[in-house]
């Protein structure tokens, strides 16, 4: 009887433990950081260049029956969450696209179908399904050719309408479908608005808008409907550039007239680690937010490599729709935190130019994207090296001398720090890897010291097997630590490379002081304008911020180790306001306004 209570008794305490255990784990709000950490799907075409790489760009994310979809180019199956923030990927079956969908669209009719669209030829047929877990879609026959970049669109009147472009040349169109009738036209094609560069700064091609003879790409329609109004986003200028985004216009009925909105683009993150918001879909959760997602390009290996970001979206007093990018690829609430509403957690780059040792380091070059060839190959060549661990920089890498368990990294954050968050953020070195390859797994544990000889682990997957080339974790507490170590397990590819390996949190100093001499000047065109100040010591970067009214200041641009910035970016003929701050591992400054 005695032995019956003690195992009794030792069961409570260890239901006890693993409650505690549990809690513990669920400390504290859930938060995520840009690029999202899911299973990105490896290309299915360039194969005969060895050009192995991951993608996943113009992501179709919608609300259905509570829980949520993510359709994603060339992606051979589709992503479900409850929460949109775990993802878990949903193989395609012989219904889906052979090839995965192009440029997808996908609408929510009433919580009883699911409808999605985005064929790669270019022929729209139409699919649908009451349940995308079981995944038995049922196409409806092509009904429309030569239409890329589709957006199918349901008003609250049962009116179905198609939307469509994705050329330089053409313009963004749309037309009546029946959707009683096989979704066949019902109606003539209706251009709605262009690209104007002549009036519109970040419309401009190119890396920062820089190139002013070929004319920007309008592609990515996707229609938003609130309060009556129509919001009609759309990307540009070229989703290989740093300035890819997406901007707005507002209509009182689907085919228009539109009014190009006052704020644009409405999407947009061309500073800081990884770049890009455009060509995405705008999605709102049960709880009320708004969530964007976008396209980011990474665009190292070529220039058609790119993964998404999730950023705030909102509605303000005057209707007018705006995201919000600030620190837009350091950890934000999670979007179950509602009443965070996806705001910065503060946690800040610990890691930033930080020493590195590693294990090994292979010789040679690796590719960068600044000029493709014929195969859109990048054409430039930095090193291998260990710090392109800690330069903030996607684009570069550090490649081991091998993929074995033997391979470690340790950053020195040069002071005591308390250590939140940790992002790995792989690359694709010769992968190797071609579509959905089962099985992938990314195996690794991460410690952290005080001095650099007593190791506490924060992170142990070593036995788990979980694809996370954008690996994020948050701590489970805050963890005191100088120094940080990865040590490798396993990774898919024949090579280990990363890219970053970011470390948030706070440092044990101060925050930088507020910017002093700040001045913009604007350019005699109106579409940019050239921002400078006085360098802040102790700071490792700036954070600019602008927009048409001193509380609508909705964009902004992270600028690291630089005292200037020209933004190329404006709307002619509309009055901007401008403010910067600065920022380092520690804190945030006061906000200084231009003079």
């Amino acid at each position: 009887m005695e032995q019956v209570i003690r195992r009794i008794t030792l069961a409570a305490l260890s239901l006890a433990l693993l409650a505690s255990c549990a809690e513990k784990v669920q400390k504290g709000p859930a938060t995520y950081c840009n690029p999202i950490d899911i299973d990105y799907t490896y290309m299915v075409y360039n194969s005969a260049q060895n050009l192995s790489y991951r993608s996943g760009a113009d992501p179709a994310v919608v609300c259905f029956k509570g829980e949520y979809y993510m359709f994603v180019t060339r992606s051979l199956g589709y992503w479900h969450s409850k929460d949109l923030l775990n993802w878990e990927f949903l193989e395609s079956n012989s219904t889906w696209y052979p090839q995965g969908c192009n440029a997808p669209a996908a609408h929510n009719y009433k919580d009883s179908l699911l409808y999605v669209t985005g064929d790669p030829s270019g022929n729209m047929s139409v699919m649908y399904t009451d349940d995308p877990i079981k995944g038995k879609w049922t196409p409806i026959p092509a009904i429309l050719t030569d239409l890329q970049d589709p957006d199918l669109f349901i008003d609250d009147d049962d009116q179905a309408y198609m939307f469509w472009g994705s050329s330089n040349d053409l313009p963004i169109r749309g037309k009546k479908l029946n959707m009683n009738d096989r979704f066949l036209v019902d109606g003539p094609t209706v251009p709605l608005f262009h690209t104007d560069s002549t009036r519109h700064g970040w419309e401009r091609f190119g890396e920062n808008h820089s190139d002013t003879i070929i004319g920007a790409y309008i592609e990515g329609a996707w229609m938003t409907k609130h309060n009556g109004k129509y919001y009609m986003q759309y990307g540009a200028p070229g989703t290989e550039f740093n300035v890819y985004g997406d901007g707005v216009y507002v209509a009182d009925s689907p085919l228009g007239p539109y009014t190009y909105q006052a704020h644009n683009p409405v999407f947009y993150k061309p500073g800081g680690f990884i770049n890009g918001a455009g060509h995405g879909s705008t999605v709102q959760m049960e709880n009320g937010s708004w969530w964007h997602f976008g396209t980011m390009s990474l665009s190292a290996t070529v220039n058609w490599e790119r993964r998404i970001c999730m950023l705030p979206a909102f509605f303000d007093e005057d209707g007018i729709m705006y995201g919000d990018n600030a620190y837009g690829d350091y950890p934000h609430y999670a979007p179950s935190e509602v009443d965070k509403k996806g705001a910065f957690t503060g946690w800040m780059l610990l890691s930033y130019h930080k020493p590195v040792t590693v294990s090994s380091q292979q010789e040679g070059h690796a590719a960068l994207a600044q000029g493709f060839d014929e195969w859109n190959r990048p054409q430039t060549s930095p090193d291998f090296n260990a710090s392109n661990l800690t330069d903030e920089n996607c684009k570069t890498y550090w490649l081991a001398a091998t993929n074995s368990d033997a391979e470690w990294v340790m950053i020195d954050l040069e002071d005591e720090a308390t250590v939140n968050a940790i992002q790995i953020n792989y690359y694709d070195h010769y992968a190797g890897l071609y579509g959905r390859v089962p099985g992938l797994c990314h195996k690794f544990v991460i410690e952290a010291s005080l001095d650099g000889e007593k190791w506490k682990v924060l992170e142990d997957r070593s036995k788990i097997e979980v694809d996370a080339p954008n690996a994020y974790m948050q701590l489970s507490e805050p963890c005191k630590a100088r120094f940080v170590r990865y040590s490798n397990i396993k990774v898919p590819s024949e090579s280990l490379a990363i890219s970053e390996i970011r470390v948030f949190g706070k440092g044990s100093g101060e925050a930088p002081s507020a910017v002093t001499g700040f001045k913009a000047v604007m350019g005699a065109d109106g579409k940019e304008a050239m921002l400078t100040w006085d360098e802040v010591p102790g700071a490792q970067g700036y954070n600019v911020r602008w927009g048409i009214a001193p509380d609508k200041m909705y964009s902004s641009w992270m600028v690291y180790s630089e005292n200037e910035l020209l933004l190329r970016c404006l709307n002619a003929d509309t009055p901007y306001f401008f403010s910067v701050e600065a920022f380092n591992e520690n804190g945030i400054s006061p906000v200084t306004v231009a003079e």
